[in-house]
């Protein structure tokens, strides 16, 4: 069970991981960012702009930074000058001299894979100021040519029962784990959570949503989001059941071609 809860990613340079990082964008305040910290949570997805995530992670930081890793995620990185400018943004907000990663969000849609914006993330690893380099995209097929032939450290990706698409698009470009993958929207924006109609088997909860991305063995880590403390441990009650079972797979895998359509 301790190997499912944690990881080593080649990204994080060594650092262990509980494999469950969290999100603060849905909501969770201080308290419950507090009470994941109290529970071994050790991945931070930081973003501009989140204040339940601010305090406590800061703080966590000022005793354990070796213990901690903080992924940034730049929203917008159509240059290579806003790329740099993003980064240092980010670290002066944390107020430390490094990311363990640095990420440009929504490949294609808020940033941009250019000649420009790959030598700076490339500048931002070599200084020490970043210690790995990403992407989050949803373009599997880019995605996939991305995990065979570039210096990235780490591909966030959409993966869940309802989009398990990048089992064919990109994890068989992925060696050895390198890139390492970081699997997001667990829920399908929630879709997950709702019974379609005409289906009357059981129904996902959060926690299955996360067991089935981490139940991979092509994934290193995925993303919670949750909106409050009491969402949180229900998540992390969940993912200690361990990997799903053959049986868990097959329905949650039928579930999910349900609410796909």
């Amino acid at each position: 069970m301790n190997d499912w809860l944690h990881a080593t990613p080649s990204a994080l340079r060594g650092k262990r991981a509980f494999r469950l990082g969290l999100a603060a964008n849905y909501g969770i305040d201080e308290d419950g960012v507090r009470a994941a910290i109290d529970r071994g949570v050790n991945v931070f997805l930081w973003t501009t702009g989140n204040k339940g995530m601010r305090a406590p992670v800061k703080a966590a930081m000022g005793t354990r930074r070796d213990a901690m890793s903080v992924i940034g995620f730049a929203k917008i990185g159509w240059f290579g000058w806003g790329v740099r400018s993003g980064a240092e943004k980010l670290l002066r907000e944390l107020g430390t001299d490094h990311l363990d990663v640095y990420l440009l969000g929504w490949l294609g849609t808020g940033s941009a894979w250019t000649e420009a914006t790959q030598k700076e993330l490339l500048h931002l690893r070599e200084s020490g100021k970043v210690r790995s380099i990403g992407v989050s995209i949803h373009d599997r097929p880019r995605a996939g040519t991305l995990a065979a032939d570039s210096p990235l450290d780490l591909l966030m990706l959409r993966y869940n029962a309802a989009h398990p698409g990048a089992e064919r698009d990109v994890f068989p470009h992925v060696k050895d784990h390198a890139p390492s993958v970081l699997a997001y929207t667990a829920t399908a924006w929630r879709k997950l959570l709702k019974r379609p109609s005409g289906w009357d088997g059981p129904v996902m909860s959060a926690g299955d949503c996360y067991r089935f991305q981490l139940s991979s063995p092509h994934v290193d880590m995925a993303l919670t989001g949750p909106k409050n403390r009491a969402e949180l441990e229900d998540n992390l009650a969940a993912v200690e059941k361990g990997p799903l079972s053959e049986d868990e797979a097959k329905w949650m895998r039928a579930f999910g071609r349900k609410v796909h359509g």
